[in-house]
């Protein structure tokens, strides 16, 4: 009798627990500031998946040292189930090649929920540089005394990144210039003070449509939706070449399979809903459902890559 009773009482504890656990915020972590790409595809994301969890979700930024700050705070949480981190590019391929030393284990410290999108990376340039195609960029660019300079979001982003590669594989001589953001860095296309850069489409696409700037070729393997007049650099010769800024959903390590189960879930519906789409489609990304192993392979042939152009090209952030 007293058996029975102890054990019910332990079965009602932990149903209280789990209907704490179901009615407190989750909190969805975003390395960058309020407003940006990152930003605003979390929240749209977020939304739609709240109603489907029936739980609210919160968004904190925790913008600086290139998504460290953010990556490390979720990482070193216990609150399993109640904390999700937008970890990205730079989280999870990049910094791990960028930093001599990380406070968090991108492999280790944080587990897959899903892929959320992708941001194709765009070659602009300025409307003061007389190139219309990538033929005519590659020979302008090559014909310019002591080579040309770029701007990129910062040191080891994306933008920055593919930059480099499109240096290897064109043999342009530049010079980085790095700026604290995309916006900044398109300020300074717009002006005239930097000729060209990679930049995601939610940061440039507004530009390129207004014709403020001329995009030259898109990063992808196809045409993408919000720019369809502009050809893809692979259509115009550049050969295997693809470049996104991407990003994925995940929680700390230790977190219940059956929860990351639920979140993804949840994630997918959510990215497979009109309204995320429509969204989506606005800022000129691409979202990106699938599973946990899914963005496990994902970013495991990221980091594959851009960890041998980071390597090969010696860049380091510290």
């Amino acid at each position: 009798m007293i058996r029975s009773c102890l054990a019910g009482l332990a079965l009602a504890a932990t149903s209280l627990l789990a209907a704490a656990q179901d009615s407190k915020p989750i909190e969805w972590v975003v390395g960058y500031a309020a407003g940006g790409g990152s930003d605003s595809v979390a929240r749209a994301t977020a939304e739609t998946m709240s109603k489907d969890l029936g739980r609210p979700i919160v968004i904190t930024n925790k913008p600086g040292a290139a998504t460290n700050i953010a990556a490390e705070y979720a990482a070193r949480s216990k609150d399993y189930g109640n904390i999700m981190l937008t970890a990205d590019f730079a989280t999870l391929a990049a910094n791990p090649f960028l930093f001599s030393k990380l406070s968090y284990n991108a492999e280790k410290d944080l587990a897959p929920v899903g892929m959320l999108a992708r941001f194709p990376l765009v070659l602009v340039v300025g409307q003061q540089v007389p190139a219309k195609n990538f033929k005519e960029f590659v020979a302008w660019a090559k014909a310019q005394p002591g080579g040309v300079n770029y701007a990129s979001a910062g040191a080891g982003s994306p933008h920055h990144l593919a930059t480099e590669l499109l240096r290897e594989k064109t043999g342009i001589a530049m010079t980085h210039v790095a700026y604290r953001g995309a916006a900044p860095a398109m300020q300074d296309i717009l002006g005239g003070s930097v000729p060209f850069m990679m930049v995601d489409t939610a940061s440039g696409n507004q530009f390129v449509l207004a014709g403020k700037v001329k995009a030259i070729g898109v990063a992808s393997a196809k045409r993408i939706a919000s720019l369809p007049d502009v050809p893809t650099l692979a259509e115009q010769g550049l050969a295997d070449f693809e470049a996104y800024a991407w990003q994925g959903l995940s929680v700390p390590s230790g977190t219940p399979p059956e929860t990351v189960a639920r979140l993804n879930k949840a994630l997918v519906d959510a990215l497979n809903s009109t309204p995320v789409k429509a969204r989506f489609l606005a800022l000129g990304v691409e979202g990106l459902p699938g599973s946990p192993n899914d963005m496990a392979r994902y970013v495991k042939d990221e980091r594959e890559r851009w960890g041998r152009l980071i390597k090969a090209n010696n860049i380091r952030v510290d």
